[in-house]
This record gives C-alpha cells, structure tokens and sequence, in this order.
C-alpha cells in the first residue's frame, strides 16, 4: 500500500462516531448561545456593568452559568469529535449551530427569522453538506513525537505567528476603539484563537487516545503544554465571545463567526497536515462551491434579517391582480379620439 492510500484509509466507525459527536456538539453550542445571551440580557436591563464594557457580572447570573455549561458539553463533545474524525470534516457541521441558534433566538430573544432567513439556513446546511463530502483528509499522525515535528515546520510556525500578532493587535488596538461598532473585530478574536484551540485539541486527543491503548503520554511534556495552550486559548474565545454576544445580534454574532472560524480552521488543518496535497480537482471545486453557498446564506442571514417578509406576505403579493393604471397623457389622448371620431357624434369632452 502506497503513501496515498494510506493517508485514504480511514476507520469507518471511528468516521461515522466523530461524525455523530460533532452534530451533537454543534446543537448544544448552539443552544448555549442563546442561553447566554438571554443571560446577558438580563444583567444589561439590572445595574450590572455590562461584558462589552470590561464587566464580568455574568459570573454572578446562574443562566449564564447554565449556558457555559450548554458550551462545556458541546465542547467535550467537540474535542472527542476531533479524536475521531479529521478536523476538515468535524469544523464545516458547526453550521448546524448556526442553525439551532437562529431558531431559538427567533423565539426565545424575540429576533426576526423572516423567509430569507430560513432559506439562509437552510443553504448553509447545503453548503456545509458539500464541503464535508468533499473535504481533504488529514495525514495520519500515529505519535505526539509525529505532531511535534509537524508543529515546528515553517508553515505553521508562520501561520501561528499570524494568529498570534492579529490577537494581540486586536486586544491592545483595535478591540477598544473599534470592538463595540464592527462585529468583525470580535469575531475575528474568537475566530483566531479558536482555530489554533482547534490543533491543541487535536494533540490532547491523540495523547489521551494513545494513553487509552496503552503507551502513556501524560509522562511527556509536550500533553501538559497541549493543555496550557488549550486552557489559554479557550478562555480569550470565551471572553471576546461574551462581547460579541452582548454587542450584537445573535443571528449576526453566529453566522459570522462560523464562517471565518470554519474557513481558519480549514486553513491551519491545511498547512499542518498538508491535505490539499492529496486533493483530486473535483474534490477542489466542491470546497470552494460548498463554501461559496455556505458564504451566500450567511449574507442572507446577515443582510435581511430585518428585512418584513414572511411566507404569508409573499403569496399575498403574488395573488394581487395586475391592474394598469392610466397615465394623464394616455387620457388625453383618449379625450382627443372620442372628441374628433363621427361615430361618437360632436361633443365637448
């Protein structure tokens, strides 16, 4: 068997497992959104001092605490996903967050989830669909002594450099001056440091699963530092996520950050496990359709969500008869007719 199938090879039930774990963990990540934004809610309508302006009084709300746990559950669920299944596949079924959170804040926050709303959603669902068949598949990594080497390559020592110069610009910049008018400004942090949670998750996944078969890993210091980076990185995402949370819109907040979380990811699983090496054209050509679909309902979602437009409405507008109304010249000209034609007889008109 040759490198190439090697790398294709995969444990259908391990597949079919992540698979299942990570629909599981987007609905309740979805939930959690909405339970932690009721919570927000209900601190900024009190005294409290609010998460967008430097204020922690959530930790004191017991929804907000309930909503974490929501997240908690969905993240547990998450990492095991990343244990299973290759990190291409486990990231684009984050769209079905998007979805349960844009049902649940139209009932439970009172936010408008009109027609093009629904068809968003329902087009991310394709879109992501369309990258999941599609997507690369990561190079077997067997030992933490194999990741270690592909952490330290150039490729990915610059991309985290990236990430971690955007994080710092946007907590010392760009978050105070510009993080309560763009949503893009925390998104873009929670989205940075998540794709980068996403890779620890997957070295503290391999070092526990090689723990599980046998060979313990928690003697090397390369998990404990896994662990740091994962604790690290979680708490920036949490943090900025409230903001973003309290600032905007759900149905904004959600969409936004799944794609740039989605598409980061993608990209850093790319550079560390080198997937597109082993891609086939059409396989190319599905990921850029299905995530140009999926692009396309997030814009849906966020351009038209105030928009009135319901079912209801649109049949309406669609059974009105067609009347043509007469224009001042087309009367005149009708006056002249009649006024000068014999069969009508001499009239004034």
């Amino acid at each position: 068997m040759d490198k190439e199938e090697a790398i294709r090879m995969y444990d259908m039930t391990d597949y079919y497992i992540g698979l299942g774990l990570a629909l599981f963990s987007s609905g309740f990540i979805g939930a959690s959104f909405i339970i932690k934004k009721k919570a927000l809610v209900q601190i900024s309508l009190g005294s409290g001092r609010r998460a967008a302006n430097g204020g922690y009084g959530y930790l004191s709300n017991w929804l907000w605490w309930f909503g974490l746990s929501m997240m908690a559950f969905g993240e547990v669920f998450n990492f095991a996903a990343y244990a299973f299944a290759p990190a291409s596949v486990v990231t684009p079924l984050g769209a079905l967050s998007v979805i349960v959170a844009a049902i649940l804040s139209s009932k439970y926050l009172n936010e408008q989830l009109n027609l093009l709303a629904k068809i968003g959603c329902f087009m991310c669902i394709i879109g992501s669909t369309v990258m999941v068949i599609h997507s690369p598949k990561e190079e077997e990594v067997d030992t933490l002594e194999d990741l270690l080497q592909k952490l330290t390559e150039p490729g990915f020592i610059i991309y985290t450099s990236i990430m971690l110069i955007i994080i710092s610009s946007i907590f010392f910049y760009f978050g105070p001056r510009y993080g309560s008018s763009n949503v893009v400004v925390y998104v873009i942090m929670c989205s940075t440091s998540g794709s980068l949670t996403v890779m620890w998750c997957k070295g503290l996944g391999l070092a526990i699963r090689e723990t599980i078969s046998g060979q313990s890993e928690f003697t090397n210091w390369l998990t404990y530092m896994f662990i740091v980076l994962l604790i690290t990185f979680v708490c920036i995402q949490m943090n900025y996520l409230n903001k973003a949370l309290d600032t905007f819109n759900t149905s904004v907040v959600t969409p936004v950050y799944y794609v740039m979380f989605t598409t980061l990811v993608i990209t850093a699983s790319a550079i560390l496990f080198k997937e597109w090496e082993h891609l086939q054209l059409n396989d190319i050509i599905g990921i850029i359709c299905g995530f140009l679909i999926t692009v396309t309902a997030i814009f849906m979602l966020n351009t038209f969500r105030d928009l009135d437009m319901s079912r209801s409405h649109f049949a309406w507008r669609t059974r009105q008869p067609v009347t043509r109304k007469s224009t001042i010249e087309e009367s005149a000209q009708t006056s002249a007719l009649i006024k000068n034609n014999t069969q009508y007889g001499t009239r004034n008109v």
